[in-house]
């Protein structure tokens, strides 16, 4: 089995040059899999069943190992099979329609409606990194952006005459969103800064250097926004949760939301009714006189 293994990292290296990180990852997970086979005889790859490899999901699962975690070991043993099969060494992938136990869904961490205010509403430098950065924050909150969306859009899709901006999201899909008040005061007094900047550069976001900002430098921005504000960590889908939560809350239209935010599945959006029965339950238990639970007081 080793043999194999060896093979198969080794054409993951040379052939397929995945990265470092990568293979370790790959190695680390596979090295796991070989293990639970030596432990239950399993002497070669092609003994390796899908009942066999459902047990040993199952087993890792019950050891603590996360859905996430699984669910890239399936990917790493299928991968393997997929080699080994080519090369004629075995006939069957044991991972195939098998998926990893779904994890508790974590939900969203988002400002309420007053932090972000002050995130927002504090004195703005008249400089070309203040006005910049302020724009970002404003649209990310006023539009509900993902950072990739923000990363890509360029000057011909902003509309700021009818209050509107087309961004590509997932899928290269493209959307339509309203833009509030707030952002396009914030993006007026940016974009005579920014026409400054290299002309050729279509990015509505650049640096002083005039190139596209890249993912690392506007999530850099924001963490020091929140920093600066709110003296709290803050990233860019924060502020998309806080929009998503906050129109849930005073609209109550869930399909609205997921249009806004250019969800396939609602089944995506309706996270955001947790966050707001959390809201809703949190004040329950501050405001009714019957509702602190027992020990509360003890």
């Amino acid at each position: 089995m080793q043999a194999d293994l060896d093979a198969y990292l080794n054409h993951l290296r040379s052939e397929r040059q995945v990265s470092a990180h990568t293979l370790d990852g790959y190695h680390r997970d596979l090295l796991k899999v070989r293990a639970l086979c030596e432990k239950y005889a399993i002497a070669d790859w092609s003994d390796l069943d899908v009942r066999s490899l459902r047990g040993f999901i199952a087993r890792l699962h019950q050891d603590g190992l996360s859905s996430r975690s699984l669910a890239r070991l399936l990917s790493a043993v299928r991968g393997l099979y997929q080699y080994l099969i080519r090369e004629g060494r075995c006939r069957h992938d044991p991972a195939s329609g098998l998926a990893a136990p779904k994890g508790a869904r974590r939900l969203p961490r988002a400002l309420d409606a007053d932090r972000a205010q002050q995130l927002l509403d504090g004195a703005v430098e008249d400089d070309f990194i203040a006005r910049r950065d302020q724009a970002m924050l404003e649209l990310f909150y006023s539009s509900g952006l993902r950072l990739s969306e923000l990363v890509g859009l360029d000057l011909d899709g902003l509309d700021l005459a009818a209050g509107l901006v087309r961004v590509r999201g997932k899928g290269n899909k493209t959307r339509e969103l309203p833009v509030g008040s707030k952002a396009r005061e914030a993006l007026e007094e940016w974009l005579p800064l920014r026409a400054a900047s290299r002309p050729g550069e279509p990015a509505v976001f650049v640096s002083q250097q005039g190139r596209r900002l890249t993912p690392r430098a506007i999530q850099l921005r924001v963490r020091q926004a929140g920093v600066r504000e709110l003296g709290q960590h803050l990233h860019p889908h924060m502020l998309r949760h806080s929009f998503a939560s906050h129109m849930l809350e005073s609209s109550q239209d869930l399909r609205a939301v997921q249009e806004l935010l250019g969800h396939a599945d609602i089944t995506t959006t309706q996270i955001y009714t947790h966050l707001d029965f959390q809201h809703l339950a949190s004040v329950y238990d501050k405001a009714h006189p019957r509702a602190k639970r027992r020990g509360a007081d003890e």
